[in-house]
């Protein structure tokens, strides 16, 4: 089971940015995914171009530094590139959209070949096609769901072991993208399963409290989000260095 701490930085990367900082990358003290998430994510979700020029770049560079770690790194710019065709698709330009599209899908078959056990790898590729699926042009929803759903699978099998023991964030993050991937793709009987998961583990959590919504009236669950509901300081890059007692 990939250990925990790796598992923290992953998942975190849907809900939260810290203010920018440099990444080190020579430091080989700190992974990849905190080297790279939070400009990543301040430019996916936040649009700051800036930042997440810097987080490409960044990829880059580590793809050249780290080759073992080229599994992970693809899953990042595969999520990048998602993110480039969403935003293609919302400003009506469909060749553009066609190109990166077809860009992330390759980079995401690349990084699943290379690591097909990687809980990191399934983890960004299911965080990345949960922010972006409902944001496709609407004939590639159901396919992007499908494969969020796999990730989701994926990472369950990873972590489901060590689940009592998971901080909050990880439990809901990872059984909201089970729901709300099952929700998505028609697995009714798997998805009253999570949601009871949900309320069980984390009984008086924002997650059990939109479970219960989506319990009470099924039409919820297509209004409302039951992922991104909490954010957690472990694996930022500020907490891992102080962490490792930088300054």
């Amino acid at each position: 089971m990939p250990h925990l701490g790796l598992l923290v930085i992953i998942m975190v990367w849907l809900t939260g940015t810290t203010p920018s900082e440099e990444p080190p990358l020579g430091d080989k003290r700190l992974s990849v995914h905190t080297l790279i998430r939070e400009d990543v994510f301040a430019g996916v979700r936040e649009d700051d171009a800036d930042r997440l020029a810097r987080g490409e770049k960044n990829i880059e560079i580590l793809l050249e530094q780290r080759p073992g770690e080229r599994a992970s790194l693809l899953a990042w710019k595969a999520g990048v590139q998602m993110y480039h065709a969403v935003r293609a698709h919302e400003a009506n330009h469909p060749q553009e959209f066609a190109e990166k599209y077809a860009r992330a899908l390759e980079l995401t078959a690349e990084a699943k070949k290379l690591g097909p056990t990687d809980g990191g790898v399934a983890a960004t590729i299911g965080g990345m096609l949960v922010l972006f699926a409902d944001r496709l042009p609407e004939k590639l929803r159901g396919q992007a769901w499908s494969r969020a759903y796999e990730s989701y699978q994926a990472l369950w099998k990873a972590q489901a072991p060590a689940l009592e023991k998971l901080p909050l964030h990880l439990q809901g993050e990872l059984l909201g993208g089970l729901a709300q991937s099952a929700q998505r793709t028609g697995h009714g009987k798997e998805l009253g399963e999570y949601l009871d998961k949900i309320i069980a583990v984390a009984p008086d959590s924002k997650y059990a409290q939109v479970a219960k919504q989506w319990k009470a009236d099924p039409q919820k669950a297509k209004e409302t989000r039951i992922t991104c509901l909490t954010c957690h300081n472990a694996g930022r890059l500020a907490d891992r260095r102080a962490a490792l007692g930088d300054k």
